[in-house]
């Protein structure tokens, strides 16, 4: 039941205030320590930003221990509330689908409404992309996105419980603040990288296979290896090939070159296909979680 609770909070809620809220709290805490990481010499600014890293992993991981042993102490279905409680903030499905859903009707106002739009889910400039491009980039933010915002969560909560769900986000708002993407965290953002891309191969993987459902495992694979990234090609390209698009960013990737350019009912498949595999994941985390209770209660 702990998952069902999380998922249910996060539709129905969507995210917790931001005072409480553990991925803000996540933020606070790399903002804060980036003070103390140097730039240079690089040795030492690759082992400042581990340190640091490191610091934020463990607190997370003490965090999500106590709050085991805190429904550890109570009786179900209490033991089951209190999990998903824990749970709820560090999924984040309602909000990607929200966000993503929102493009389109900004891009039949305006394109430059629909960049704007774009510009609140993606990282790369926005500001001369074509309608197909932003309806592509919105696809692609959808399938990596709804890796790292339910089944890697959900991946690494039925592997470690609460500890890994928490350790988990944590990585992945590092990488998102520190990844090594420009000059300041070139070697102090080496350790939040590599942890990522290290918790994300299982979960990546995971979601390609939700969201394709196709047979071409060989064809997805070779499609995945063509971004930089050795996970966020895997849902892009499954996302891709189910759709039958062409998704590309300039001078990284071409993604299903054969497809079509995205158009207007494109994305709103692609947010219909994330809905469904976002319950079929739920359903599966459920009744897994639900095999390994009985397990573990049977063991004791």
């Amino acid at each position: 039941m702990s998952v069902v609770t999380a998922a249910a909070l996060d539709l129905a809620l969507r995210e917790p205030p931001t005072r409480v809220h553990p991925v803000v709290w996540a933020g606070s805490y790399l903002s804060l320590a980036q003070r103390w990481v140097p730039v240079a010499p690089p040795g030492r600014s690759v082992v400042a930003g581990a340190t640091a890293w490191l610091g934020g992993a463990l607190v997370a991981a003490a965090a999500g221990h106590g709050l085991e042993k805190v429904a550890g102490r109570v009786g179900h279905p209490w033991k089951a509330a209190i999990r998903g409680l824990a749970l709820w903030p560090l999924l984040s499905a309602r909000l990607l689908l929200e966000e993503v859903h929102a493009v389109e009707p900004a891009l039949q106002h305006s394109v430059v409404a629909g960049r704007a739009a774009l510009a609140r889910i993606v990282s790369r400039d926005t500001t001369d992309l074509a309608p197909a491009e932003v309806r592509g980039a919105a696809i692609e933010s959808l399938a990596e996105n709804l890796s790292d915002s339910l089944v890697a969560p959900l991946t690494w909560f039925l592997l470690a419980g609460l500890p890994g769900a928490a350790v988990y986000r944590f990585v992945n708002t590092a990488d998102a603040c520190w990844g090594y993407r420009d000059v300041r965290w070139r070697h102090a953002g080496r350790a939040a990288a590599h942890a990522d891309d290290a918790v994300n191969l299982l979960p990546a993987r995971l979601t390609a296979a939700l969201l394709y459902g196709g047979a071409d495992w060989p064809r997805l694979r070779r499609e995945a290896s063509k971004t930089p990234s050795p996970n966020a090609g895997w849902p892009m390209a499954a996302l891709a090939l189910r759709l039958d698009v062409r998704l590309t960013k300039r001078g990284q990737y071409d993604l299903n070159p054969t497809g079509a350019e995205p158009r207007p009912g494109d994305l709103a498949a692609a947010v219909r296909t994330a809905r469904r595999t976002t319950f079929v994941a739920v359903i599966l985390a459920a009744a897994l979680d639900h095999l390994l209770s009985r397990h573990r209660g049977e063991r004791r």
